[in-house]
């Protein structure tokens, strides 16, 4: 598991789904960049509505 991670960080994407509920998703990334476009990749919702993002957190070291 460490060697997947190498060289990448956790990010946590907060958004508002369509009713205003704020969910988050977390992702592995080198960068909140890559978390977006990850965060876009894996939830159809927000690749349909890529301003619901409300915020991108380096969660991890």
């Amino acid at each position: 598991m460490a060697s997947i991670a190498q060289g990448r960080a956790a990010y946590t994407v907060r958004h508002k789904s369509s009713n205003g509920e704020k969910l988050e998703s977390c992702f592995y990334a080198t960068d909140a960049f890559e978390a977006r476009l990850l965060a876009m990749e894996f939830n159809a919702y927000i690749r349909q509505h890529p301003n619901c993002i409300d915020s991108i957190l380096r969660t991890g070291a």
